[in-house]
């Protein structure tokens, strides 16, 4: 069997005017390269006030680059920016060599993670966006080489190029069509659990943040029979799948607790639309967990970051907690509240429980104290109370059964006939 050939890359960027956060997002497409299994060989930048239209960078740094491709038997150039189909089709031809962007590379990793058939129709869709301005360069670039990125499938994937524009709309009309149907079952789960009014808490950041080990350490503290671990890797994007899961606690009270796709600088913008589905489990949360890798020494950025993407999405009023997790490797004391900050370490799990205190505090708002009477033929009540309500006493009189409890806001109004004396504070 031939072994598929190592890919060595050369990655390029443009800083536009002076962006402050250039060097971090060329960091960035280092990793995201590691992501995919390439080897960055040499990295390639220029400063301009605005890109070159015709090859994206200037006639200089394109021999630059050829050089650096030769000397180091470079097969690759990454583009830290989106490239249009003409300047891919020009610089494959001066470069002699396959050429691809960021979004190729993010699209590509999302491929390789997708588990579910809902996260593989939203990477398809936004890959077929993606080519289809792009067809003639790619068409041209196919003799280039073969495996690697950007190059799923060969086979099928030289078809599929080679399918005419008409063909590739149709193909996403059809996969947008199966997507709609899926994304329709996942509203009405939605819709279902809205109705049985638990509180919806999501888990939003970065991608490799830390989300995933939250979810898992907390389904340990609060469901430990259960197997119902989410995968959890320190790698980018380990999560594309929205993962749902109940936390029960011990007074009776239940929040939902979801798990998201992680974000990351220059998500493109095809993704953002083919996962706005998945996101918007975010958007009916009733409270964020942002997620903040705070030994990261660019936390601060990558906290804009997330920020900036839930705008694009339109989250914008829902109250968040900030996580910050991974703050032992940043030697700091913990755990520790600060406001709506929470310093704590998921792995070891340190902070757990103040993270908990903290969702309470903001989920669990409508309860209230009352104490009702429930005639003894209204059982049923009795026990709903038994599961919804925090109990304090139970006693058994001559007209029913005492409760004295801390319940909903809700059900206190819907069984108010039974209060004994008008409600306590509201909590």
């Amino acid at each position: 069997m031939t072994e598929p050939l190592q890919q060595k890359a050369i990655l390029v960027g443009v800083n536009l005017n002076q962006q402050e956060d250039f060097e971090y997002s060329m960091e960035e497409l280092a990793n995201l390269a590691e992501a995919c299994d390439i080897e960055v060989v040499a990295v390639v930048t220029q400063n301009l006030p605005k890109v070159n239209t015709s090859h994206y960078i200037g006639t200089g740094k394109l021999q630059e680059v050829t050089a650096l491709l030769e000397a180091n038997d470079g097969n690759l150039v990454i583009f830290n920016d989106e490239l249009s189909p003409s300047q891919i089709r020009n610089l494959e031809a001066d470069l002699q060599c396959k050429v691809i962007d960021r979004t190729v590379l993010i699209l590509d990793i999302f491929d390789q993670r997708a588990k579910t058939r809902e996260a593989q129709l939203q990477v398809e869709i936004a890959q077929l966006k993606y080519m289809l301005p792009r067809l003639i360069g790619l068409r041209e670039s196919l003799g280039r080489q073969s495996g690697g990125v950007g190059t799923k499938n060969r086979g099928a994937g030289e078809t599929r190029l080679e399918l005419d524009r008409r063909r590739i709309e149709e193909k996403i009309n059809a996969l947008s069509k199966e997507l709609d149907t899926l994304v329709a079952h996942r509203q009405t789960q939605r819709k279902q659990r809205k109705k049985n009014d638990v509180p919806v808490v999501s888990l939003v950041g970065y991608t490799n943040a830390g989300k995933s080990t939250i979810m898992n350490a907390m389904m340990e503290l609060f469901h430990p029979e259960q197997e119902k671990q989410v995968f959890e890797k320190d790698m980018l994007f380990a999560t594309l799948e929205t993962s749902v899961r109940s936390i029960p606690l011990e007074d009776n009270k239940t929040f939902l607790l979801t798990d998201t796709v992680g974000f990351v600088s220059k998500l493109p913008h095809h993704l953002i639309k083919a996962f706005r589905s998945t996101l918007e489990e975010v958007a009916e949360a009733d409270l964020l967990i942002h997620v903040v890798d705070y030994s990261n020494p660019e936390y601060e950025r990558l906290i804009e970051i997330t920020n900036q993407t839930l705008k694009e999405i339109g989250i914008t009023d829902i109250p968040v907690i900030y996580a910050y997790n991974k703050s032992d490797l940043a030697e700091r004391p913990i755990p520790e509240i600060q406001g709506d900050k929470v310093f704590m370490a998921a792995k070891p799990r340190i902070g757990l429980q103040e993270l908990v205190q903290m969702i309470r505090e903001r989920v669990f708002k409508d309860y209230i104290r009352c104490e009702m009477l429930i005639p003894y033929d209204q059982g049923a009540v009795v026990s709903y109370f038994n599961e919804r309500a925090n109990i304090f006493a139970t006693s058994y009189e001559e007209d029913g059964t005492r409760l004295s409890m801390e319940c909903r806001l809700s059900d206190y109004g819907k069984y108010k006939q039974y209060a004994v004396e008008s409600a306590g504070e509201q909590e």
